[in-house]
């Protein structure tokens, strides 16, 4: 198994991520269609790895350190063969259930025993919360969204942030006439701060190339939640605030693409090691879906890394990845091996669901 910089200082032996909160719509739309050629992605719950299935590549190689996060993937094809859309949906969380159980043991029966053995222990924790529910990250959410929310805004406001407005004034007039208030200010403060968010969220190894305030920076992101785009389309905020999905569902969870998926499921190559493992089998990809890895990385790993990247891409190949608080772009030394898609770039931004994110980056190797 190949090392990484990261697997020295963070925890991988249970679910850190249950669902993306990545935005599949805007990592397509960025990668573009890939018939016939190979894709490469970061694992982490494994939704946006099945989403770049709809693009139509032969294979789909998924890597990640945590065989926790492996174990999320291998759960949600054997849904996908086993149930139907609506009991997926069951089973992940986004709709209320009576037999999560039930849906739990036929998803996974068709798994290897080590996936079966780990999602029996998880089976009281996917009845109460769904498999979407299960992991650290939304056990974080859960506590915001269960005991300090309430205390901050009634059950009626947090209805209505989901309730369609025509456009900007209007959701803006919304957010800073009935939302944000100071007690909404002061929880933001404090739940969202760098320290609780490493304790109880993300691992605070994660944190550790990041300059500034979370707090800070997840306010000014809801606002691009709340009004540059709609609240009432957006499943990460849905889930946030009520512990469900609403109407709104990220793309792989989608009826529309949930044939597709299935159909396709047989292109995945599951490794669990870090992505610099790809590289040293000498393959090539058309395309990568990168995450958030390079946040993690001090500059020399990543620019390091991003070289390693760059020489099992194709000409043409695409690397896709999102920047929370750590800036990170094609470093000075690979300048000129790639071009930035800007237009797009910009375009996907101001749709892009997954608000946690301050930039999102689009490469091409020229």
């Amino acid at each position: 198994m190949q090392s990484s910089e990261i697997a020295g200082k963070a925890r991988f032996d249970h679910i850190r991520y249950a669902q993306l909160w990545e935005d599949a719509d805007v990592l397509c739309a960025a990668l573009g269609p890939c018939p016939g050629g190979t894709l490469v992605s970061i694992c982490s719950a494994g939704d946006n790895a099945l989403a770049m299935l709809t693009l139509d590549p032969a294979r789909v190689v998924v890597v990640d350190l945590s065989p926790a996060q492996i174990a999320c993937m291998r759960l949600r094809i054997g849904a996908f063969q086993a149930l139907e859309h609506p009991e997926f949906l069951e089973l992940m969380g986004s709709r209320p259930s009576t037999r999560r159980a039930d849906l739990l043991t036929r998803a996974v029966a068709s798994t290897d025993a080590d996936t079966q053995a780990f999602w029996q222990e998880l089976e009281p924790l996917v009845v109460a919360h769904g498999a979407g529910g299960a992991g650290r990250f939304e056990r974080y959410f859960r506590i915001f969204q269960r005991y300090l929310l309430p205390l901050v805004h009634s059950r009626r406001t947090i209805e209505d942030i989901f309730v369609g407005r025509p456009d900007e004034t209007a959701r803006a007039e919304f957010l800073d006439t009935r939302f944000n208030t100071w007690r909404w200010r002061l929880l933001l403060k404090v739940f969202f701060s760098n320290f609780v968010m490493g304790r109880m969220g993300r691992d605070k190894a994660f944190f550790d190339h990041v300059d500034g305030s979370l707090s800070d920076h997840v306010a000014r992101r809801i606002r691009h939640a709340a009004v540059t785009c709609d609240p009432s389309e957006n499943p990460y905020l849905h889930w946030i605030m009520t512990a469900t999905h609403g109407e709104a569902l990220p793309m792989t969870w989608r009826a529309e693409h949930y044939g597709t998926i299935r159909d396709r499921s047989d292109r995945l190559d599951i490794r669990q090691d870090a992505l610099e493992a790809f590289v040293s089998t000498g393959e090539k990809a058309d395309g990568f879906n990168l995450s958030d890895m390079f946040e993690y990385m001090s500059p020399d790993v990543f620019a390091d890394v991003y070289g390693q990247i760059l020489s099992a891409a194709n000409p043409g190949a695409r690397l896709v990845y999102w920047n929370m608080m750590a800036p990170r772009r094609v470093p000075e030394t690979h300048a000129d091996k790639v071009m930035r898609q800007q237009e797009l770039e910009d375009a996907l931004k101001a749709t892009d669901k997954a608000f946690f994110y301050s930039d999102f980056v689009v490469e091409e190797v020229r």
